[in-house]
This record gives C-alpha cells, structure tokens and sequence, in this order.
C-alpha cells in the first residue's frame, strides 16, 4: 500500500485498549481503556507506526508531518473501528409479517415450525442469484460502515444444501474483495433442520458433515464452523459432532448457544474449545463458569432479545464471573433486522447492566478476538492495521449517554478516510 501518511491529531480522548492483542479482557480489566487526553496517531501505509499525545507524536515524526493528509479531531473522540463478530449478513427477502405475529403472541419457535422463521428467509435466499444477494448484502455493508464498523462476522445458513450455502459464502467472499469493511466468513450449514428432514435429522446432520463441511474447506470459504445447539433444532450430542467434523478441517468451533432455554451450549462451547458462544440468555451457572475457564468468548446479542420482547442475558453476571464479552448485532432478517452496533451499545448498558467502558471493549478488542482478528484489529497500537472511527462527542461516556444516535463522523479504514458524515 502506498499513498500519504495520515495524522489524526488532537483527539479530545483517544481510545487505545493498548496491551490487550494476545487476548481478550476480562473481569474489571474491561474497563482499562487507556486513555490518552489531546491524543494523535500517525499512520503509514494502512499501518499504525505511532501512538501517544499529540506532542509526542510530533516530536517523533518530526519534519515528515508535512507529507501527511490531516484528520482533525479536536474535542472528539477516537477509538477502533468497531467490530461486529455475529451477523447473518448474507441473505435475500423481509420477514416484517412477523413482526406483527410475535407483537400478537406467537413465540419465535411457533413461527419457525409454522414454516416461518428461518425456513422462510432460506427459501428467499434459495430463489436469489448472487448478484441479487451481492447487492442487499452491500447495502447492509454501507449502513455498518456508516455507523463505525470496520469489520463484520458473517454467517451462511439460509442456504441448508450445498449448493446455496456455497452461494452464500462465496458472496461473503466478493463483499470482503469489494468493500471498505473487512467480512470474517462463518460455515453454517447447521442453522435449521430443512422441512424434508423434520422426521430424519440425523440424516442432514451426516450430510452437513461428510458433504457440506469438506467442500467449503476445500474452497477456502470460511474460518468457522457453526451450529444452532437449541431443542427442536440441533441437540448437543448432534452439535458436538458438527463441530468436531469442522475442526478436523479447520474450521474454527463458534455455537449458537442457550437462547431460549438451558441446553448445554454454554457447556459445550468449553469442552469443544469454541471461540465463541452466543447468544447465551439461558446459559446455566455452570456454562458459565466452564467458559471462564475455557477462555470462551461470550457474544452477547442484546438487540434479538429486545426485537423479540424477551428477558436479555446477564451481560453483567458474565463480566464478574470473568468470561470475557462481546457485543453484537446478529444482523438477521427474523430476529434482529438491524445494522446499528450503537444502539446495541446502548442496550448492554441500559438492559444489561454493562459499564460504557465494559461495552467499548466488547465492541472493540474483545469482538475482535471473538473472531481472531485481536492480533490485528481492535487496538491502537504501533503495528496494527489503521481502523479508526472518529466519534462527534468528547468522550467515551457520551456514546452511551446519548442514546439512539448515531455518532459517527469519520471512518478510517487500512489507514484511508472511507466515510466522512457532512
């Protein structure tokens, strides 16, 4: 990469998370934000080179601040590019129907055996070509740039045969070729058992495993490999044997875990080394213990819960019982039809009882990891890729305090200005 050095200069506070890339926070090291006051970054060719007050960055590039395009960001704030590690991104069709079937009293269970749910965005998404799902997914893309994200997790698994996972992630793939945001690619050919396999699961379990998993690796489609551990979907024995398939082919474990009651997943996620376990509402005290002390990463989803008018996890329970969280938005078309990594913010302080330090770490460093990016995103740090975002209040408590706004200014992508609000 070439072009001019980027100096973004006199940040009001400047966000590092400094010293976290080997692995996420936990407990109350959450809240170690390390802060520096009328701060600045220099940046050479996507790259973070230095980090610290603006006198010190001066003092350290000397004659050559000169060469650089200038940022402004006096009286703002700066942090990562925020990170969004569980999103459904990929996917063709609109469920608002819905909407008004839950806000009248069916469950998001009754909806989905009624043919509706999940069934119902995998038979719009079987009808799409690519360049159909290509263009509804860039769309999405453009709106979590808008709001400060620089890096997105996506998930097939509106596809349940081969042929339509495959076109899923291969979308998934032209998008990170295309856009600004990086797309981290997740397999998951698990997300429901198709109707003509409701009386024979096991049977597209076998054809998940021996079928699906090894041409997706093959192809060099996705990073991870996931599974819906939930009654009525896939048991626990079925998704360890999913994962486990997955792993023998490199695909990284991640589990759609306990959201609507106890099951296990929590439990699993630790003994099969997942990164990640999401979702989480009903996890037990003892899945949450065994993922602290497996080091999994809990992806909190407080927007499903909210969309769906049901009690959230215990963000809160997780942070002290030292499971290091993250946040997300689970972008979806049923549960969570949203692109605003803010609000959810807002949420895992309003409804979760998560500090606006705790919620900045979990957007930032701790989702990173949830998607083993931490090594190189998630943190300004000397080395790192140059993802920032340059936020119109002056600190990071103001995120929160200001609710349901959209506070965005500038996004700095692999060290390029990609959006700038008017």
């Amino acid at each position: 990469m070439s072009g001019k050095p980027l100096l973004i200069q006199k940040a009001a506070q400047l966000v590092t998370l400094k010293g976290s890339s080997t692995a996420p926070l936990r407990g109350k090291a959450m809240e170690d934000l390390h802060i520096i006051e009328d701060g600045s970054v220099w940046v050479e060719d996507g790259i973070i080179r230095s980090v610290g007050t603006d006198a010190q960055v001066r003092e350290q590039v000397g004659s050559r601040l000169e060469e650089a395009e200038v940022v402004d960001a006096a009286g703002r704030l700066v942090t990562p590019g925020l990170v969004d590690p569980h999103t459904h991104l990929v996917f063709a069709g609109s469920r608002e129907n819905e909407f008004e079937m839950r806000l009248q009293g069916a469950t998001y269970m009754e909806i989905m055996e009624a043919g509706g749910g999940i069934h119902a965005t995998t038979s719009a998404t079987r009808q799409a070509d690519e360049e159909q799902l290509y263009q509804e997914s860039r769309r999405r893309l453009d709106q979590f740039l808008r709001h400060g994200v620089t890096t997105v997790e996506a998930k097939s698994g509106y596809g349940l045969s081969l042929e339509h996972e495959l076109k899923q992630l291969k979308v998934a793939q032209k998008l990170n070729r295309d856009h600004p945001v990086n797309v981290v690619s997740t397999f998951m050919g698990a997300h429901a058992i198709p109707a003509a396999y409701k009386e024979r699961p096991d049977e597209f379990v076998e054809q998940v495993i021996r079928e699906m998993i090894p041409e997706v690796a093959r192809r060099k489609l996705a990073e991870f490999n996931d599974v819906f551990c939930e009654r009525g979907v896939f048991t626990p024995d079925q998704s360890r044997r999913i994962l486990e398939a997955g792993k023998e082919y490199g695909l990284a474990p991640k589990i759609h875990a306990d959201e609507i009651e106890p099951y296990g997943g929590a439990e699993l996620a630790a003994q099969v080394g997942a990164v990640s376990a999401d979702h989480l509402l009903k996890a037990s005290d003892e899945g949450i213990r065994a993922m602290a002390e497996a080091g999994v990463v809990a992806v909190l989803l407080p927007g499903t819960a909210f969309f769906l008018m049901a009690e959230m996890a215990d963000g809160r329970k997780m942070v002290d019982a030292g499971v290091p969280v993250a946040l997300s938005t689970d972008c979806n078309p049923g549960s969570s039809p949203t692109i605003s990594l803010p609000l959810i913010m807002n949420l895992g302080c309003l409804k979760m009882g998560m500090t606006p330090a705790e919620v900045l770490t979990a957007t930032t460093i701790n989702a990173a990891h949830a998607i083993r990016r931490g090594h190189e995103i998630g943190s300004l740090e000397a080395g790192k890729k140059a993802d920032l975002v340059v936020f119109d209040v002056p600190n990071y408590m103001g995120l929160q305090y200001h609710y349901g706004s959209n506070h965005t200014r500038t996004v700095i992508k692999d060290g390029k200005v990609v959006y700038e609000r008017d």
